[in-house]
């Protein structure tokens, strides 16, 4: 919908609309192509286009960040000064309106002063201060435009923390409300890690009443509250991003001390695996690469990767050993003290190694020191540029993703699709996707370690570079993965049996 002009709605007062029997509002703190930081995005912007396929009429709420008020997309306003509460305080607040290729319809929740900054959440000093204040009241603008415009959903599905503040309004202050009585909710768990943790004295700012909501059954969460545990007690239906990972955080190892409100649940919480984009991620029309390729012909990756070589001033010698390649958050999380601790043995495999990503300080400061090291076999690039990780998976022969802990992980999906093949530990949606290969079976896609261990990391590194030199059997590797399918219509049919389960 960039720069064109927008569809009529799927209005019932328009003749001839043939509207769907089951009708979703999704509420996400993020979604592309609009607004991105990580995975949640994908899936935000992925899902909904995918239910439509489905036959689901999807809707999408936004704040109106800045980058998507200057990306150049049309929008148009559907409410003026819409009053909106913020703690005692009522704001007035603009509703703007546009609809995707696809049909999704998106909307966004227009405060300046709460949305139009240079980042989402958090600048280089940490989180924003107010970002309580911001998305309590994007929940509450999320539900009063469904009541303004007299959108009739059949459910709402929301997104991590950000949004969990809502299956407690609908509860509270909203019970009663035309269009919002008894409204079905889903929530979707895309990282644990993140809860939208707050102090109690902060309460009030979201609107619910103390001695209703805070308590042990409630938000309150080890002194403070949580609307991360607002979403999982009080939404209708709750999933995450994988199967494994929908066991783990309901554990007491994997729960990050949220275990036991999960299992309170009673073993409801239902993993489904996310899918890929592949109109986006597909080698075969990537306009972001060097040339095409396909998995009957895959000449095209070795000009990909001399390409990619050139473009980072590595050595043109490492077109004859393999290139390893990670595209992540620079974080913990992600594995990187393990990836530090084996450095000097990875590089001393011959292999070259690209990273690509944005975080936390001292890792990229130790990434830089080892690029230093390695001159013409290690570049590091850092912040996001999403055309680079596109050019970075077409060229590279190798995938590594460490990860402590992986909800679902997406990049190991794009990189099976590109014939790029991943090592990763054996935790979430790495353990639901990367299947150990057997050579003498030639069955599986990727290698696998398991415990948390810069040795074992090393070891499967080492293992995936010997393999390499291989080419037949390496051949037959990378087609394993290329077969794959992840396509986001299988995870879709998933989302849309629960929410048929629950419909009002």
């Amino acid at each position: 919908m960039k720069n064109q002009p927008l569809k009529a709605l799927n209005n019932p007062d328009i003749p001839g609309v043939n509207l769907a029997d089951l009708k979703v509002l999704m509420v996400s703190s993020e979604a592309v192509p609009f607004a991105k930081t990580g995975g949640l995005a994908d899936v935000a912007g992925s899902l909904p286009p995918a239910l439509v396929r489905q036959g689901v009429e999807a809707a999408l709420v936004l704040p109106a960040y800045r980058t998507i008020l200057e990306s150049g997309y049309s929008w148009r306003p559907v409410i003026g000064n819409m009053p909106v509460p913020l703690g005692n305080a009522m704001l007035p607040t603009d509703v703007l309106e546009g609809e995707t290729e696809e049909g999704v319809r998106v909307y966004l929740i227009d405060r300046e002063d709460l949305f139009n900054r240079p980042n989402l959440y958090g600048n280089r000093h940490g989180d924003y201060y107010d970002n309580l204040e911001r998305f309590s009241f994007f929940c509450h603008g999320a539900l009063r435009l469904a009541n303004a415009l007299s959108i009739t959903p059949d459910l709402l599905h929301l997104h991590d923390w950000q949004t969990g503040l809502i299956p407690a309004l609908l509860k509270g202050p909203y019970w009663d409300w035309p269009n919002l009585t008894g409204m079905p909710t889903v929530f979707t768990i895309h990282n644990l890690g993140y809860q939208g943790n707050f102090g109690s004295d902060r309460l009030w700012v979201t609107g619910l009443s103390h001695s209703q909501f805070y308590h042990a059954d409630g938000l309150e969460y080890w002194g403070s509250f949580s609307l991360l545990k607002s979403g999982i007690v009080y939404a209708h239906a709750v999933t995450t991003v994988s199967p494994t990972y929908a066991r783990e955080i309901q554990t007491d190892q994997g729960g990050m001390a949220m275990a036991a409100v999960l299992r309170s649940r009673g073993g409801d919480v239902r993993g489904i695996l996310n899918g890929v984009d592949y109109g986006i991620w597909n080698p075969e029309t990537d306009p972001h690469i060097e040339t095409h390729y396909t998995l009957r012909d895959t000449t095209g990756k070795g000009r990909c990767k001399a390409a990619l070589l050139r473009e980072l001033h590595l050595d043109a010698n490492l077109m004859e050993a393999p290139l390893l390649c990670i595209i992540s958050r620079l974080d913990e999380q992600k594995g990187f003290d393990l990836l530090l601790s084996a450095i000097d043995g990875i590089m001393e495999t011959g292999a070259g190694l690209v990273i690509l990503g944005s975080g936390k300080a001292w890792i990229s400061h130790a990434l830089s020191e080892a690029q230093n090291r390695f001159p013409g076999r290690m570049a590091l690039r850092t912040g996001f540029d999403v055309n680079l990780a596109h050019r970075m998976i077409a060229g590279s022969d190798i995938f590594l993703m460490p990860s402590l802990y992986e909800p679902c992980g997406l990049t190991q999906m794009y990189a099976f699709k590109y014939g790029t093949v991943p090592v990763a530990r054996g935790t979430g949606g790495l353990e639901d996707t990367v299947l150990s290969f057997d050579p003498p079976t030639r069955e599986g896609n990727g290698f696998k370690f398991y415990s948390y261990d810069a040795l074992d990391f090393l070891q499967s590194v080492q293992e995936a570079v010997r393999l390499y030199r291989k080419r037949p059997v390496w051949e037959q590797l990378m087609q394993n993965g290329m077969k794959m399918d992840f396509s986001w219509d299988r995870s879709a049919k998933a989302y849309t049996d629960i929410y048929r389960s629950i419909k009002r």
